[in-house]
């Protein structure tokens, strides 16, 4: 039997057991329409599953996944990322982004080290979303190596989407109104922890119960438009 197999194998598990145990739930969603609470941009890394780690139920979150959780600054060209991302924002009232990295990732791995990438020019081409992360550590923090040099990167790299992001104009509209809020998440697979950006400090902190929960950008008001008086 194939590893496809052993998983279509649940998909009976679902439609016996799973799907009957919640079919209210799922019947209020096929009526009514989904009003996701939050949207996930993470990487396409089979060990990560975010409605798992934010313990979700189907209709809680809007996911878009793909090689080191990218988000292409806005361009005219059209793509996957920014499709979702207005989608969520303009039609599905999305509030809060989360931009969620992890470590061990391939991805990271390879702008650290791009061997072999001259195999897989598309990967090659998708990567250099994040050319500015590995920059960042190459020349701030060049005595890194290793797995640490990696997990440097992905930290700046999410980081660096999050600015991507900034630059989406749904999402900037949504920012100078004071109506979106943007998180950084790092989810450590080897200690099963969750690390968040705090955007006052820039460092990444734990998420626990008993503490407020870091945010990358707090939804705040910004009146840019206006003129300050000049100090007499």
């Amino acid at each position: 039997m194939t590893r496809v197999n052993e998983l279509i194998g649940r998909v009976f598990h679902f439609e016996k057991t799973i799907f009957p145990a919640s079919s209210e739930l799922f019947g209020k969603l096929a009526n009514e329409g989904q009003e996701p609470k939050a949207l996930m941009i993470s990487c396409a890394d089979s060990r990560i599953v975010p409605e798992q780690i934010m313990q979700a139920q189907p209709g809680d979150l809007f996911v878009c996944r793909n090689a080191g959780n990218m988000v292409p600054p806005y361009a005219t060209q059209n793509g996957g990322v920014t499709s979702t991302v207005e989608y969520a924002v303009a039609v599905l009232g999305v509030r809060d982004i989360i931009i969620s990295g992890h470590s061990g990732c391939g991805a990271m791995k390879a702008l650290a080290d791009p061997t072999g990438l001259e195999t897989m020019p598309n990967v090659a081409a998708w990567l250099k979303h994040g050319a500015a992360a590995e920059h960042i550590v190459s020349t701030c923090h060049g005595e890194l190596e290793g797995d640490e040099r990696v997990r440097a990167i992905t930290l700046e790299n999410i980081i660096a989407q999050i600015s991507h992001l900034r630059t989406h104009p749904f999402v900037a509209s949504a920012i100078a109104r004071g109506e979106m809020t943007l998180h950084g998440w790092y989810v450590d697979i080897h200690a099963g922890q969750v690390l968040g950006l705090d955007g006052d400090t820039g460092q990444f902190v734990p998420l626990r119960e008993d503490s407020p929960l870091p945010v990358a950008l707090a939804a705040k008001n910004r009146f840019a438009t206006e003129y300050a008086e000049a100090a007499e």
